[in-house]
């Protein structure tokens, strides 16, 4: 049983249990952007849908156990466990649970990463980075920036003018 709740856009709450684990997946979406942290707590088998609440600093999720009532508290990205209906007292409004059937845990899987070396290339999903060796204008026996301070140099220079290190 999977179950999803909405705290504000971009901003949901999953809750899955399988078998004796109840798994809490936190998603926050941004535009081009996607974070999600999941916790796994042992509650045994739920007994009936969760409810959740939001609270004056986060949102109470209530769970029905074959253990009794379990509360799950969330602040910000923190996620704790207390068997104390204590922690739903300072509810304020009920919040929408609504059942799903896949769990959000599974996000889409990521592309293949390649590389290669010679010549240099990179792909990681859509994008590309390519380093040709060969194409550098400068030869590669040519010293262009001084070994001990990182300053451009002259071919032709014997000492870094900034740090004053004898190019060799």
């Amino acid at each position: 049983m999977a179950y999803v709740c909405e705290l504000s856009t971009g901003h949901r709450v999953s809750l899955d249990n399988r078998g004796n684990q109840t798994i809490v997946t936190v998603t926050l979406e941004m535009p081009g952007q996607q974070q999600q942290t999941s916790n796994s707590m042992i509650t045994g088998p739920w007994t009936a849908p969760p409810e959740a609440y939001q609270s004056d600093d986060g949102a109470v999720f209530k769970l029905f156990t074959s253990q009794g009532e379990l509360c799950i508290q969330l602040q910000g990205n923190s996620v704790s466990m207390t068997t104390s209906t204590a922690a739903a007292a300072g509810k304020q409004q009920q919040l929408s649970v609504q059942q799903t059937t896949t769990s959000s845990m599974n996000m889409p899987p990521m592309e293949p990463m390649g590389m290669t070396m010679n010549p240099m290339e990179m792909r990681m999903g859509d994008m590309e980075l390519k380093m040709d060796a060969t194409s550098s204008n400068a030869p590669s026996n040519v010293r262009q920036f001084c070994s001990q301070c990182g300053t451009k140099v002259a071919p032709d220079d014997r000492f870094c003018s900034s740090c004053g290190h004898r190019l060799s």
